[in-house]
């Protein structure tokens, strides 16, 4: 593979202008494909095959105009001290509010004056608008009343007019001396990429011009990352016009793409500089640096697809669309670095040495006895066990949180503390009962022939009957299609394990309901979404981690070529994610050091993280491990001693995969100012990782590890060693190809 890249390389360099070209014609078209294909993001979330979404597609079936499958949003209506809600005038001016909201959007220009027209259509319009004093949701102590608005259409679809109307519908309650709070989906605003992702690159820009000393050789790893994001973008906008995905998942794929791209262009970038300052010509030292470091851009790459690929096992849409569409954008990563990198080299010229290299005023050189990566490899391995044992002891101690984790999908409870959303949610926690914001929706399949009235009535008083439900109400009957759903709200928070076990409660009792009243029942609901989500991902851990950490142990022992090598990699792994959990159960569950990293509301950890991030920071990890331990094996296969080659490679590689990390720490960081909570997390979580692996794990464990074994490191059984197909990625058929030959004490892995 080396050698194909190596003439890949210099076929792009040579033909500079046609692979530029090709590369301009697939930006142009692929930018015209996003803009005339793309269409509307979603933010829906299902989980196909677990009881709560059996439950509402049968809602959507049988009742498919029914509000409740969609958004909602809660008044919360409040009463001065010492006063009740009941009161008429009270009563006058919530009335008031409420028919202002069912006007909306027709009464647009009696709102918003200076309003145009033509941007709010019929789906702005609520559903239902629910009085409380019609429906009986007035507090047992007459303080407040809870008026609901519900729309037929998901919270992704409601403009910010919408939104902001919905905050200032409120106002005539207000002036009546009323304290009018707003919570729901419905004022979720939807994700958007803003410019916080710019601090991330104007952090790489600074650390790649401090690293090569020349604007130019600074400047391509950034052109090369922006093309790829912007054709890998474009192209995921335009699968939405024919595929729902979340927003969220084009800002992940921006997010590892930008990263990934920036880094492997700097690998090789890195590389094409010190084989020009070794002699070679330009195009010799283009086509070398794509078949040795792009040789190795390509595997530590590959790991990152088959990571992200790996989160299609668990059977979540939403975790499949933002893995995936990452994917999109490392791929072009990769293909952009091994083409259009060194086309544009050609173009650059010397260009991408300093200008006092090219004015002749300093050699160009690689003082390798000299560098920090030399020095810090030297103590490593005259030190191992001393640092390996306060690397891993540092590790535990930061992995401890991580025992606490505590998983869920955070509402309301999870907004700022003086927001209106969480006021609202502790004024109906504290007046109705905690489990009244976390109701479970009861869903009535009603047999042929049994009068739909009275499956309802015996259902209710079934699901009265059991502990730790406060209250149960019908929503809907609908005889014409034998089908009701009931308003089940229990006693205890939507997040409490209490609350769990009731929704499993209900479905274990639900054949003995079926039997007793001819209704079959299904329980759906945030609450049901977040218990079967768990599940599943329970559910999908181990064949998930045979895909994710199994086929990259396969590759790493195909290209090192040592049955060490990979054993350690995963083992290292193990330590990078117990910390980065820690540190993520530290900031966004225990509260440390969250007004640093802008966190509203600590609670639990999103469900879905732990096995995302799992993927994400393994394939990560892997690069650091192709890129340093590449180039250790590259010294060792070339007659290096195997305390030399670990120092040789640390000092060749040491400063340049610092720097990419430094990169990819700033590029994951500028997502963390984000506001939406799922981005901040992932970004957080991702730049801990990066920098827990990079710095602590690649950098001092592997190499304390690998002094420790000795030629051990990189023995393989010689059958094992004859059946492995040679991927070449130490380049030495590179070298015999390009005609420099093997160093005089060059030996082969040792194989028994």
């Amino acid at each position: 593979m080396a050698v194909i890249l190596y003439r890949l390389g210099r076929f792009s360099f040579r033909n500079r202008w046609l692979m530029l070209g090709l590369w301009v014609v697939m930006l142009i078209g692929a930018g015209i494909a996003g803009t005339t294909l793309a269409g509307q993001t979603t933010s829906s979330f299902s989980v196909p095959g677990t009881p709560s979404q059996e439950a509402l597609d049968l809602m959507e079936e049988r009742a498919g105009g029914l509000s409740e499958g969609g958004t909602r949003a809660r008044f919360v209506f409040a009463a001065p001290e010492g006063e009740r809600i009941d009161q008429p005038e009270y009563v006058a001016a919530i009335e008031e509010a409420l028919a202002e909201i069912a006007a909306w959007p027709g009464n647009i220009e009696e709102i918003y004056p200076d309003h145009e027209g033509g941007e709010l259509d019929d789906r702005q319009a609520p559903a239902e608008v629910r009085n409380p004093f019609d429906v009986g949701l007035v507090s047992p102590n007459g303080q407040i009343a809870i008026g609901q608005v519900l729309f037929s259409v998901q919270a992704f679809d409601l403009v910010e007019e919408t939104r902001e109307f919905l905050v200032e519908a409120g106002d005539p309650a207000r002036e009546a001396g009323l304290q009018v709070e707003v919570g729901g989906d419905a004022l979720q605003p939807p994700v958007e990429q803003g410019l916080t992702e710019l601090i991330g690159v104007a952090v790489a820009a600074v650390v790649l011009t401090i690293t090569f000393g020349s604007l130019v050789a600074a400047g391509l790893p950034l052109l090369m990352a922006f093309v790829g994001i912007g054709i890998g973008i474009s192209l995921i906008t335009a699968a939405t016009g024919f595929i729902d995905m979340s927003a969220e998942s084009s800002i992940l794929a921006m997010m590892l793409g930008l990263a990934v791209a920036i880094d492997y262009s700097l690998f090789i970038v890195s590389r094409h500089r010190l084989e020009f300052a070794k002699g070679k010509s330009l195009e010799e030292a283009a086509g070398t640096a794509v078949g040795t470091a792009g040789n190795a851009v390509a595997f530590a790459g590959l790991t990152v697809i088959i990571a992200l690929a790996g989160l299609s096992v668990v059977g979540i849409p939403f975790l499949t669309e933002m893995a995936l569409s990452a994917v999109v954008t490392v791929l072009f990563a990769i293909l952009i670095a091994v083409s259009l990198l060194p086309a544009v080299l050609g173009f650059a010229g010397r260009r991408v040495l300093s200008r006092k290299v090219r004015k002749g005023a300093e050699p160009f050189s690689h003082p390798t006895d000299r560098t920090l990566g030399t020095r810090w490899g030297r103590f490593v391995t005259s030190n191992p066990i001393a640092v390996l044992l306060v690397s891993i002891v540092g590790l535990g101690v930061l992995a401890i949180p991580a025992f606490d984790m505590e998983l869920g999908i955070p509402g309301d409870e999870a907004a700022a503390e003086d927001s209106t959303q969480r006021q609202a949610y502790d004024l109906i926690a504290e007046n109705f009962g905690p489990g009244f914001n976390g109701p479970l929706q009861i869903v009535l399949d009603v047999e042929e022939g049994t009068d739909v009235e009275a499956a309802v009535q015996g259902v209710q008083a079934e699901l009265s009957a059991m502990d730790r439900i406060a209250d149960v109400q019908p929503i809907a009957v609908i005889p014409e299609t034998n089908f009701a759903v009931l308003q089940a709200t229990p006693t205890t928070a939507p997040s409490s394990t209490a609350t769990s076990d009731l929704v499993q409660d209900i479905r274990d009792d639900s054949g003995r309901i079926l039997e007793a009243t001819g209704a079959d029942i299904g329980v759906t609901g945030l609450t049901a979404f977040m218990i079967d989500v768990s599940d599943r991902l329970a559910e999908a851990m181990t064949p998930y981690l045979i895909v994710v950490v199994g086929l990259p142990l396969i590759l790493l022992l195909l290209v090192f070529r040592s049955v060490a090598v990979p054993v350690k990699a995963t083992l290292g792994f193990l330590l990078t994610i117990g910390a980065t959990f820690g540190a993520v159960v530290a900031v966004f569950q225990w509260g440390w050091m969250a007004e640093l990293f802008a966190v509203d509301q600590v609670g639990p950890i999103l469900s879905f993280l732990p096995i995302f991030m799992i993927g994400v920071v393994f394939g990560l990890a892997m690069d650091y491990e192709f890129f340093l331990v590449t180039r250790m094996r590259e010294e060792y296969v070339h007659g290096a001693e195997p305390k030399e080659a670990i120092i040789g490679g640390l000092g060749f590689s040491g400063r340049i995969v610092t720097a990419a990390a430094i990169i990819m720490i700033s590029v994951f960081m500028g997502f963390v100012i984000s506001d939406n909570a799922i981005i901040k997390s992932i970004g957080f979580a991702m730049a801990v990782g990066v920098a827990v692996d990079a710095f602590v794990v690649r950098i001092t464990i592997v190499p304390a590890v690998l002094a420790m074994l000795g030629r051990a490191a990189w023995w393989i059984p010689r059958w094992l060693n004859a059946i492995l197909p040679n991927v070449d990625v130490e380049g030495e058929r590179l070298r015999k190809h390009i005609g420099d030959g093997a160093e005089p004490n060059a030996k082969p892995a040792p194989a028994e």
